[in-house]
Order: C-alpha cells, then sequence, then structure tokens
C-alpha cells in the first residue's frame, strides 16, 4: 500500500511496484491510510510522513497500537533531512526511510528487503530460540519473554533475532545494521540504537547490554 498525497509521486511508485508484480494500492492521506490497513492489512506500506488529516508518524503510532500490526514492515517516505526527524519516525515504529528526492529504484530495492524480512521460508522456519527466558520462533515471528507475548517490528524482530543467535556474543553496530537493513550504507548507525532502545522497553533493561565504543551484546536472563 502507498500512502502519499502527491499524485504524480504516488502514481511513480505504482508503476515500479506494479512493474514488480505487486497489487498495489493508494490512497492520499493518513486517516485513510489508517483505515485500509485496518481493513485489508498489505505486506508492505510506503508511507509518506507530510500528510494531510493525519502525518504518516501519527499513522505510525497509530498502526504500531494497533492489534495484530506490530510486524506490519513500514518504509517512510520523508522531506525532512535532519536525523532527529528521522529516528524519530524509527522510534515510532517504522523500520526503514527514505528522504526526498529519492531513486525509485533504491525505493524498490529497499522494498524488497523488507519483504524479505517479513517472510519466514523454510530454512529459517525452524525450531523456537530460547535464551534464558526469551523465546523466539522465527516461524511464526513471535516473541515470548517471561512467558508474556511481546510485539516487535520487522527490524525489532531481525535485531533480537540475531543477538540471541549468539547470546553473550558482541555484536558492531554494522553487523547489527547489516542483520536489520542488509547491506544498506545510507541507514545510519542510530538506527540500530533506537531498535535497541524500543527492545528494552518492550522486554527488560538489562536483557541487551551495551559494549560502549563497539555494540551490542545480549543477556541470559
Amino acid at each position: 500500500m502507498v500512502a502519499e498525497d502527491d499524485p504524480k509521486q504516488a502514481e511513480l511508485i505504482r508503476r515500479y511496484a506494479v512493474a514488480e508484480g505487486h497489487v498495489v494500492t493508494v490512497v492520499g492521506d493518513g486517516r485513510a491510510a489508517v483505515d485500509e490497513v485496518r481493513r485489508h492489512t498489505p505486506d508492505l506500506l510506503v508511507l509518506d510522513v507530510m500528510m494531510p488529516r493525519l502525518d504518516g508518524l501519527d499513522v505510525c503510532r497509530i498502526l504500531r497500537g494497533s492489534p495484530g500490526l506490530a510486524d506490519l514492515p513500514i518504509l517512510v517516505l520523508t522531506a525532512r533531512r535532519g536525523e532527529d526527524d528521522l529516528l524519530t519516525g524509527l522510534d515510532l515504529g517504522a523500520d526503514d526511510y527514505l528522504t526526498k528526492p529519492y531513486s525509485p529504484r533504491e525505493l524498490m530495492a529497499r522494498s524488497r528487503a523488507l519483504l524479505r524480512r517479513s517472510r519466514v521460508s523454510p530454512a529459517t522456519a525452524s525450531r523456537p530460540l530460547t535464551v534464558g527466558a526469551l523465546t523466539i520462533t522465527p516461524a511464526t515471528r513471535s516473541v515470548v519473554f517471561r512467558g508474556l507475548d511481546v510485539e516487535c517490528t520487522p527490524g525489532e524482530f531481525a535485531l533480537l533475532e540475531t543477538l540471541a543467535g549468539e547470546a553473550e556474543r558482541v555484536f558492531t553496530r554494522d553487523q547489527l545494521l547489516r542483520a536489520v537493513h542488509g547491506l544498506d550504507a545510507y541507514v545510519s548507525r542510530r538506527t540500530v540504537d533506537v531498535h535497541v532502545a524500543n527492545l528494552r522497553k518492550k522486554l527488560d533493561p538489562s536483557l541487551i547490554r551495551t559494549a560502549y565504543g563497539v555494540g551490542y551484546s545480549m543477556s541470559v536472563l
């Protein structure tokens, strides 16, 4: 689904996505985006920030607070170039972002990466991964901590799965960035910090340890 109030931009994205075999729904404002996602949840939401009725950041916040939508991949488009603005979008639940003007080919590459991470292949749909009180099930993309279900965005799930796969190992920010966003050099390393901060809020602040100047590791709680 494409939520973009500029008809030319929306049509450009639609044409590129259709050329890759996708069925595309286009809406022109934030309220329509929320309503349409709740009616027919798409595989991916491409979301412009500056829209009427509700802006993209409000849309992210509302959708992430809606039952069953925590794992919806969301790619944000923004004309704002300040890093703090971009990281605010990630903090509210976006999985990736592009600043305008952008290359449609890069948009499609980012979209493919998000879709790959949100789909579980037979090779990854193995037995649950348990580290202390944490259990991750790739087949269902579920996270259980201390007996409670925890909803995670695709980016948060990818980071958590990487850390849990080798508990106690220190991963650099670059290694975690590749796990979450692939080999994309345009994404700030601070996106990893945002995902970690969100996971600490959802799980336990001491579950993910900081290796100062290096990166992060997972504790066994």
